[in-house]
């Protein structure tokens, strides 16, 4: 159970909606106050009565806070931290929840030196953005890595780890640069991999845009639901990653190249072996309660 009795939400999009819509049905007794850059966003957040408050400032969001959630892309965070260094309260921990984390030690640190900084990457989300995307059982039965920086007071990471425990999510520890290799190939290559594939789709000339979009099967399908991500949030993470990140794309072009090879000479059993291999990884995911296990990933066909 997490021990946070006032909590700020930065940033009000997916993840720090559904940041407050849990923290709401999880800690009851515990005080939401949350803030966005967009004007229009915190006063869409007002309407749906997200939290207890919305400030206009991040400085006065943080003022009696904590527990600080950063939730802002990771190409924000240098400037997220520099706008409340001034309020937040001495004894405050600063966590967020950017898929990046090598650049985001580094800009909290950097931006905060005197507090304890707890980066943690909540690996959950959806295709849609903005306030009104969020939801509570977003964290339910999700990993959230946290990736402390050396030297960190144990007490501070163990109430961060409580924290995401209380809004449903199972909790590992890495270092921040594993943490992003280990997130290049499961999650930045494939939104790669998507952006490109529905690109080609649409560039390619001797196909309608209404034909893709009329004959799109569930692979293709699949992919543009990754490629409906956010791009701001996209774009920081590939500039922010961008050295695993190629180094897995490298890897991957090479993979690719010995499939290509196999394809145009005819060796099917290489191919068999390959997708057999593949297929029990996909196994593997749904055993671990990761995805789910229902016929068409559970869609529901009424």
């Amino acid at each position: 159970m997490s021990d946070f009795a006032r909590v700020a939400v930065i940033g009000l999009g997916l993840i720090g909606s559904s940041v407050a819509r849990a923290v709401a049905a999880r800690l009851p007794d515990a005080r939401v106050v949350g803030h966005d850059v967009d004007a229009t966003v915190r006063d869409t957040a007002r309407k749906i009565g997200l939290g207890h408050a919305i400030a206009d400032t991040a400085a006065e969001a943080v003022a009696d806070a904590d527990l600080v959630v950063l939730c802002v892309p990771v190409g924000a965070m240098s400037a997220a931290a520099a706008a409340i260094a001034d309020t937040l309260p001495q004894g405050a921990i600063v966590t967020d929840v950017g898929s990046c984390k090598a650049s985001v030690v580094e800009a909290l640190t950097t931006a905060l030196p005197d507090h304890a900084i707890v980066p943690a990457h909540p690996v959950a989300g959806t295709e849609q953005s903005g306030p009104m995307a969020g939801f509570a059982t977003l964290f339910n039965h999700r990993w959230c890595i946290l990736t402390p920086p050396e030297g960190t007071d144990p007490v501070a990471v163990e109430r961060v780890a409580g924290f995401w425990r209380a809004l449903g999510a199972e909790v590992e520890t890495m270092a921040p640069d594993h943490h992003d290799r280990v997130l290049a190939v499961t999650s930045h290559l494939p939104h790669l991999i998507a952006y490109t594939i529905v690109g080609t789709a649409s560039d390619l000339e001797e196909v309608t845009q209404s034909e893709v979009i009329k004959y799109s099967a569930g692979g293709f399908r699949d992919f543009t639901r990754i490629a409906a991500s956010d791009p701001t949030m996209w774009r920081d993470v590939f500039l922010a990653n961008r050295e695993a990140v190629l180094d897995m794309l490298q890897r991957f072009s090479e993979d690719l190249a010995a499939l290509s090879r196999a394809i145009r000479w005819g060796k099917g059993d290489e191919l068999f072996d390959h997708f057999t291999q593949t297929r029990a990884i996909r196994r593997s995911i749904v055993e671990q309660g990761q995805d789910d296990a229902r016929a068409d990933f559970g869609r529901s066909h009424e």
